[in-house]
């Protein structure tokens, strides 16, 4: 079971459902103190914007639409990082590791307010593949999409605006590392 599921089932099995029951079961099952994350500038404050999701539910939101105020005013998509578990990605992200597992591959790391992201393999991968350099077939795909190929170091990205990156081109980055996790290291 994902972490959304289990969210949604604790969120189910209260009696009423508060900003401060949300915030702890958040900061449980994904370790993200949500009380001291950074908010997006153009966006409501975090516990205002939770505030108003319960409201408009009558106090009994689904899940995904707590998740989606979250994702909104601070940038936190746990839906994302949800479906990420698992799939040998590891994710640094506003100053903290949002995933990281002993088996993950490759790590993906953003920068401040997520304008930019480097993507490098992990010291598991240079193990199992013998080198430190991206695998050729996800360096490719990466430069299709607009990162920089750094050699050894691994691809690039900067927002030229310096805005945040917006979630469907970390939608096009993550299934880019999906599928080569897929197609050459399932088995490993």
């Amino acid at each position: 079971m994902t972490k959304a599921d289990t969210m949604d089932k604790r969120l189910a099995a209260l009696d009423a459902v508060t900003g401060a029951a949300v915030f702890a079961i958040v900061e449980e099952l994904y370790g993200l103190d949500l009380a001291s994350a950074p908010v997006s500038p153009d966006a409501p404050r975090l516990g205002e914007a939770v505030d108003a999701c319960l409201a408009d539910n009558a106090g009994r939101p689904a899940g995904s639409a707590l998740r989606a105020a979250i994702n909104a005013a601070c940038g936190v998509n746990l839906d994302a990082l949800s479906a990420l578990e698992g799939k040998r990605i590891s994710l640094y992200s506003k100053g903290r590791w949002m995933l990281r597992a002993d088996d993950d591959l490759f790590v993906v790391q953003t920068g401040d307010g997520d304008a930019d992201v480097a993507i490098y393999p992990t010291g598991r991968y240079a193990d199992i593949a013998g080198t430190r350099a991206l695998p050729a077939e996800l360096t490719e795909a990466l430069v299709r999409l607009g990162y920089a190929d750094n050699g050894p170091a691994g691809c690039s990205y900067a927002d030229p605006a310096g805005e945040a990156v917006p979630d469907a081109f970390k939608g096009r980055t993550m299934a880019a590392l999906l599928d080569v996790i897929r197609r050459s290291f399932a088995d490993v």
